[in-house]
């Protein structure tokens, strides 16, 4: 009888660990496949990030910023032809903005960033670029189209330094630029100052006699806008586009002498050279007027002759 139990006792606990061993091989299944499922799920993730992952790391770049990239190759050479190819300016008026305020504001104050209080000392020291660099760099990002990882190449700095100097440059140079009587826009006052100007057209153009500016219109590309009234306003049907417009008169010397700037891409020219108008109808002496292309609007009658244009092909005199 002791037997029999003994015997009956054993298989049990034999059933039982193989119970047991075949839990924990179950479980150890399961545990394999959901660490291969996270493995993979995390995989489909970054495979679907990829595609926007398209930036540079520092090891991509040129180790210093301020030693050797191209951008300080184009800075040392001084010279003027290459300064307003690239970025508008010759090498006089570039360290004239450099003097006129903006290297201070870039030393001596701190660039704004999420991760840092704003009251932080500023450390000019352990910026990637200088004064000259960060006017370069927000130039450059102003007088071209092209990506701003080709200026991370130029100017050898990784994306989030490039954004946040070029959001910091804007603001600096705007600031310098209001304060600055050299950049300002000042339409001409006086007889004398309109039969000057008219002078100097007249001896390239002698039949141009009155004329003392040109005027045009500017449509800027801009990304199309989430907010569907901003998309409207900014959406060209002629052009099918979406666009910023303005508008500058510019005189013979070359400075801007009038402009409407940053008006809806909807708009036609005529409207948004309103103010321009003005200053013809009111400031303009008479018999003086600006030249346009054939196919920019002549105004309204208030203002009739005081915008002419070449003859359009085939048109009757």
């Amino acid at each position: 009888m002791d037997q029999v139990y003994f015997h009956t006792l054993q298989q049990l606990e034999e059933e039982e660990e193989e119970v047991e061993d075949d839990l924990f091989d179950r479980a150890m299944i399961l545990a394999t496949l959901l660490a291969f499922s996270v493995e993979e799920a995390r995989q489909i993730r970054a495979e679907r990030r990829q595609p926007n992952r398209l930036y540079l790391c520092r090891p991509q770049l040129l180790s210093n910023p301020r030693i050797a990239t191209p951008w300080q190759v184009l800075y040392d050479s001084m010279n003027d032809r290459a300064f307003i190819t690239t970025m508008g300016f010759d090498v006089a008026t570039f360290h004239h903005i450099l003097d006129s305020g903006f290297a201070h504001t870039w030393y001596w104050s701190s660039i704004p960033r999420y991760d840092a209080p704003g009251s932080a000392t500023p450390r000019p020291g352990g910026r990637s670029l200088d004064a000259a660099g960060a006017l370069g760099l927000v130039l450059h990002y102003l007088n071209s189209t092209m990506r701003e990882i080709s200026l991370q190449q130029i100017f050898a700095i990784i994306p989030s330094t490039a954004s946040r100097y070029i959001t910091f440059g804007l603001k600096i140079l705007l600031e310098v630029l209001c304060h600055m009587e050299d950049a300002a826009i000042i339409y001409p006052s006086g007889v004398e100052e309109f039969q000057k100007l008219n002078e100097l057209i007249v001896a390239r153009h002698p039949r141009l006699t009155g004329a003392f500016a040109s005027i045009d219109g500017l449509k800027l590309p801009v990304q199309t806008s989430a907010d569907e009234d901003i998309e409207n306003a900014t959406y060209n049907g002629w052009l099918s586009e979406h666009f910023i417009s303005s508008v500058l008169a510019f005189s013979p010397e070359g400075p801007i002498i009038a402009a409407n700037l940053n008006a809806p891409g909807s708009w036609h020219d005529a409207h948004v050279a309103q103010p321009i108008f003005e200053k013809l109808c009111t400031q303009t002496p008479t018999d003086f007027y600006m030249v346009a292309d054939t196919a920019f609007p002549h105004g309204t009658s208030q203002i009739q002759g005081r915008i002419r244009a070449p003859i359009k092909a085939g048109q009757r005199l």
